[in-house]
């Protein structure tokens, strides 16, 4: 509670405003999550890897490659 009202007094509004934005935007994170899952039901992994196969094999636009983490492979498939 005391966390809250540090956060209400930062923000220059209400511990009530405050509690009801998060409450608001809880609900719209769970809604995506929801809205995801439902779509990722409805999907196949053959699809998936039929929409990857028409991307095109060409290398990545400069700054755009992939880091190697420390202590990879060199192995991609």
């Amino acid at each position: 509670m005391e966390e809250a009202k540090r956060a209400a007094a930062e923000d220059n509004v209400s511990l009530n405003q405050l509690l009801s934005a998060f409450i608001a935007d809880g609900i719209g994170h769970r809604r995506a999550i929801m809205s995801l899952k439902k779509r990722a039901a409805r999907g196949t992994v053959d699809a998936a890897l039929a929409i990857l196969d028409r991307a095109p094999d060409v290398d990545p636009d400069p700054g755009d490659e992939l880091a190697e983490p420390q202590g990879a492979s060199s192995f991609r498939p």
